[in-house]
């Protein structure tokens, strides 16, 4: 399980930076989404091809992978919207309260039950979320639209972790992502043409943006954590993306100028131990794994 984790870890990093080139706002929030994924797209789908990794899958398949494509699109496209419209670290908490949708959807849509600790490594996750965030955002009900777009992002983003855990146990991460990437870019593609977005015109800072969200946030980063998702617990690998909220936090501190204060940082500390949490066997499955170990070392016998 060392290489997931580390391709985990490594694609998190990736994908922390993510916040901050929006933030800047040289590209619409649409047009940034359509390039992040049509760049990734055109990089990943030629190496698919040309190394034969394309195979003839069902219509049933096929169909759930372009599914997969667009709902990841519509988790960029609005993730966007909340990061513009509120603050790096605000928006990357809202969409990374996944966990929660992912666990209850582990139940009822992969028959997987999440353990005991999941459920208390969430509960104190949230709560660090809350610390962070504000607890007087909830208090007062201050729910804007980019709060809104935010926690809708969250959806999505449980969605789209749910529906690849279930895909990637048939298809290889290459063409998963090819497929998923190709029917993203379209699907924003024709979003962008009817709302009137420009796919063109920008300044060559906005160009650069571009290029690193297609190559380092979006194909570099989850064709990693596709891989650690083939191999790890749904609920696990969404939970472990809180993190990326910290690091989006730090980088928004150090480039954007967003304050970060002693009530943040009490939060972040919250997030991380309800995330180590979730790493640790409950004592229950532990005690199993012993028994059914110490089954087979005296049928060996």
């Amino acid at each position: 399980m060392n290489q997931p984790r580390l391709a985990l870890l490594i694609g998190i990093l990736c994908i922390s930076i993510f916040p901050v080139l929006v933030r800047l706002n040289l590209v619409p929030s649409l047009s940034s989404a359509f390039y992040r994924m049509a760049i990734a797209a055109v990089l990943l789908v030629p190496y698919a091809i040309f190394t034969k990794q394309f195979k003839g899958y069902s219509l049933k398949l096929t169909a759930l992978m372009v599914l997969a494509g667009v709902i990841m699109g519509s988790d960029v496209a609005v993730w966007n919207i909340a990061i513009v419209g509120s603050s790096a670290t605000q928006a990357t908490l809202l969409t990374n309260l996944a966990p929660v949708w992912v666990g209850i959807g582990s139940y009822f849509i992969l028959q997987i039950k999440p353990t005991t600790n999941f459920w208390w490594g969430t509960l104190i996750a949230l709560i660090g979320m809350v610390v962070l965030v504000g607890i007087d955002v909830f208090v007062e009900l201050r729910f804007d639209q980019a709060f809104i777009f935010g926690v809708l992002s969250g959806v999505f983003y449980a969605s789209y972790m749910l529906l690849s855990k279930r895909i990637l146990q048939e298809v290889p991460v290459v063409a998963f992502m090819s497929i998923t990437l190709l029917s993203s870019a379209i699907y924003l593609g024709i979003w962008c043409v009817i709302s009137g977005e420009p796919l063109a015109g920008f300044s060559n800072w906005g160009w650069g943006v571009l290029l690193i969200q297609g190559i380092v946030c979006q194909l570099m980063a989850w064709l990693l954590i596709s891989y650690a998702t083939k191999y790890m617990r749904a609920t696990r690998v969404s939970l472990s993306l809180l993190s990326q909220a910290l690091l989006a936090s730090l980088l928004a501190w150090m480039f954007l100028n967003e304050e970060i204060n002693a009530q943040m940082i009490v939060g972040g500390i919250i997030v991380l131990i309800g995330i180590g949490i979730t790493f640790f066997d409950s004592a229950g499955s532990s005690l199993e794994k012993f028994r059914k170990l110490k089954k087979g070392k005296q049928h060996n016998r």
